[in-house]
């Protein structure tokens, strides 16, 4: 996502030419490309997919809604397989129109998680529930912290289900240092994210995220408490932003390379 104007063959061959040995993939374009060849381009390329993004969005009401959200997971998780990564990221969604009731939609993500996880571990897959900033509880995830996706997570087993950590939506939380800590102890931090968090945010918001070290986090700490908790899986980073979308992305994702290195190793 951090350079989606590239193609799925420019980002393998990008990612070859600057020594990046995994690539995160999201749906959409894994679709349009078709996954088996998708696959095959990145087995290919010698690259590993460390995830795919995403799943989720199941706190629909209506039967009608659940069921093909459900059904969409379903494929969701097929797809990671045949791609040959072993987790699915969710963004769990927001409130249905007119529903108001936190709790309830975060129940509902629960039913569904039951029945979606079996499918995922009979796939070999592990799902990653993702919380988002708070700013995104009514349209896009009402899991808002770590200690809420935990709470959900830890009704299945730890190989069915676990939290996605990302920097941009828990940075502002001084209970996630412990909530990291709780998750790595029982080996549910399976996928780590970073961005950075500039200001001020565009028009919806979405498209906020900073390059890495643009902004306000400090991207070492942050890696260095998910690694104190034992987790020692590649890092992603994701990046919505605008500008960066509207440059060469061979050029931005050289440039990120080189920002990690400087901002998150070093």
């Amino acid at each position: 996502m951090t350079v989606k104007q590239l193609s799925l063959p420019e980002l393998t061959d990008a990612c070859t030419e600057l020594g990046v040995p995994h690539v995160g993939l999201w749906r959409e374009p894994v679709q349009a490309y078709g996954v088996e060849a998708a696959a095959k381009l990145v087995r290919d390329a010698g690259l590993t997919v460390t995830t795919l993004c995403r799943g989720g969005f199941l706190t629909a009401t209506g039967p009608e809604e659940r069921a093909a959200a459900l059904t969409d997971n379903r494929r969701a998780v097929e797809e990671a397989a045949t791609l040959g990564t072993d987790t699915l990221v969710l963004v769990c969604g927001g409130l249905p129109p007119g529903d108001k009731d936190l709790h309830g939609a975060r129940e509902r993500v629960a039913d569904a998680l039951a029945e979606l996880a079996p499918h995922a571990e009979d796939h070999g897959v592990k799902l990653a529930i993702e919380p988002l900033h708070p700013m995104f509880a009514a349209d896009r995830c009402v899991v808002s912290t770590l200690a809420q996706a935990l709470d959900l997570a830890e009704r299945f087993p730890a190989h069915q289900v676990g939290v996605t950590v990302d920097t941009y939506h828990i940075w502002w939380d001084d209970r996630a240092p412990e909530q990291i800590a709780r998750a790595g102890a029982a080996g549910r931090i399976h996928t780590f994210q970073l961005a950075d968090w500039i200001t001020p945010l565009p028009a919806g918001v979405l498209n906020g995220r900073g390059a890495l070290g643009d902004g306000a986090i400090d991207l070492r700490e942050w890696k260095g408490c998910v690694e104190a908790a034992g987790y020692t899986g590649p890092i992603e980073v994701e990046l919505f932003n605008e500008e960066l979308w509207a440059r060469d992305g061979r050029e931005v994702l050289a440039e990120t390379a080189e920002r990690f290195v400087t901002h998150v190793i070093r």
